[in-house]
């Protein structure tokens, strides 16, 4: 009788353990309540309580765990992103060593490192978040050989000089040890924050920012003093000292399931729901061709610079302020999309981007002073997109960590669809001018003149993507708004 009694009990516990399927109904307790379980012996008078309170759990919004997660994740998207965003360092001292120049093709392969590793990294989601989900228990595990992947590309890299190696290696293999890393971060976000989910995305989001700030200024000393080489040692050992100590802190708040065949179906694969949400889906039309022309700028602004006859600083620091204003406007976006109609704050986004690069590239770029204006000014516009998805992601979640990661992933890639074809279609375009004579005057009316004229059908490429977005967002907005009157009206007739 007494082995049926512990039995009893530790049914139960397992089915506290085991987190139940999404359900029609709900009932919300406050964060001070608890629940208490009681269960009877059998043949026995005497009760034996199973106290569980909500309060064994860390809080939600808030508290250590909370705060330390957003933290160890921000470090590690600077470091994760900031290595494939600041490569254009590593190619201008590839691009000036004949070791590398010489090969065959490494003058169209070289180019290719940056947007491959950050293209694969933007692209993972979709075949990360399903093994993630169906296994929890094994991110991790994720974390720890991502580390080790990123740490073994870049040593690798650097004992090699063939430039097909470079693009599987510091390319290839890094960006599938970052994503090892940075999914397993996106999915924990969820779970530690809800009401103020925005910001904690636009925070870890700004990491991306300021890696794109610290290592341009970094990685020309180090380029300078030891060359390819031994730099790709020296930030393989650097990106292991970074990491590790924050990979503690990148955990889940709620206990993972190691009971794969007794649990339930992990909430987000069973739960399709959100396959019929057309505003999802625009967003996703939207998304993709934001992110063609998101990156032209960010590869480009240098050999505009270098057009404008500026110094290689005064590019560096044009380059900075566009990567300073991502930051601002990561953080503020994320902020107000849990403030604000997310159909307003993504149009008004939109627009004022095209508006910029018209005005600000196209125009008034034809000196220092326009050039750092556009810098700083697309950087808040366009950086802060991502941050923005959360206003429409957390509707359709609510509080499942596996349907939001799902979300994410699905515009992460198609993000990064943009950012691996936004190369070849910018440099066709700069190439359908090869023919014109660049310019060496000092004096410009427009950007469009700058370098002969040879950006102006980049810039116009670049405007065009946001403003398209942006009709197709203000579409979106419309067909919703008109949804909720409808479904209004009936539910009056009722």
């Amino acid at each position: 009788m007494s082995s049926a009694s512990g039995k009893s009990t530790d049914d139960i516990e397992l089915a506290l353990r085991i987190p139940l399927p999404a359900s029609s109904s709900t009932l919300h307790l406050p964060n001070s309540s608890s629940v208490s379980v009681v269960v009877t012996s059998i043949g026995s008078n005497s009760p034996a309580p199973i106290n569980r309170s909500q309060s064994s759990l860390p809080p939600v919004d808030e508290g250590f765990g909370a705060w330390s997660f957003l933290t160890a994740a921000f470090f590690v998207e600077a470091i994760v992103w900031g290595f494939p965003n600041s490569f254009g360092v590593f190619l201008n001292a590839y691009l000036n060593n004949n070791q590398y120049v010489s090969q065959k093709n490494a003058s169209s392969l070289l180019p290719l490192i940056g947007p491959v590793s950050s293209g694969i990294t933007y692209c993972s989601g979709p075949f990360i978040t399903p093994v993630i989900t169906r296994y929890p228990y094994h991110k991790r595990t994720c974390l720890s050989i991502g580390l080790i992947l990123c740490w073994a590309s870049l040593f690798a890299a650097s004992f090699t000089t063939q430039v097909t190696q470079l693009v599987a290696l510091q390319g290839v293999l890094y960006a599938i040890g970052g994503s090892l890393l940075y999914i397993p971060c996106i999915s924990y976000l969820s779970e530690w924050f809800n009401h103020r989910r925005g910001l904690a995305n636009g925070v870890i989001s700004a990491g991306t920012g300021v890696g794109g700030i610290l290592l341009p200024l970094i990685l020309p000393p180090l380029l300078s003093a030891y060359g390819p080489s031994k730099t790709l040692r020296i930030l393989s050992i650097a990106i292991v000292l970074l990491i590790l100590p924050f990979l503690p802190f990148i955990k889940g708040r709620l206990p993972e399931s190691r009971t794969r065949a007794m649990g339930p179906t992990p909430r987000g694969r069973g739960d399709t729901e959100w396959t019929k949400s057309v505003s999802f889906w625009v967003l996703v039309v939207a998304n993709t061709l934001q992110g063609f022309g998101y990156f032209v700028p960010i590869v480009w602004l240098p050999t505009f610079a270098s057009d404008l006859n500026l110094s290689s600083t005064t590019s560096s620091v044009a380059l900075a302020l566009l990567n300073c204003g991502s930051v601002l406007g990561r953080l503020a976006l994320g902020y107000l999309s849990d403030k604000i109609n997310p159909w307003l704050l993504v149009f008004s986004t939109l627009a004022s981007t095209s508006a910029a690069t018209f005005i600000l590239w196209g125009v008034l770029s034809y000196n220092l002073a326009g050039l750092l204006s556009f810098g700083i000014a697309y950087g808040i516009l366009a950086g802060g997109w991502t941050s923005s998805w959360n206003g429409f992601t957390k509707p359709l979640s609510a509080n499942d960590p596996n349907l939001f990661t799902t979300l994410y992933g699905i515009l992460l890639f198609t993000r990064g669809m943009g950012n691996i074809f936004s190369t070849p279609i910018s440099s066709a375009l700069a190439n359908l001018n090869s023919n014109s004579t660049t310019s060496s005057s000092t004096h410009f009316f427009s950007g469009f003149d700058v370098g002969g004229g040879k950006f102006e059908r980049m810039i116009m490429y670049v405007g065009t993507c946001f403003a398209g977005a942006a009709l197709i967002t203000l579409v979106g907005w419309g067909t919703d708004v008109t949804r909720r009157r409808r479904a209004l009206g009936r539910h009056v007739q009722e």
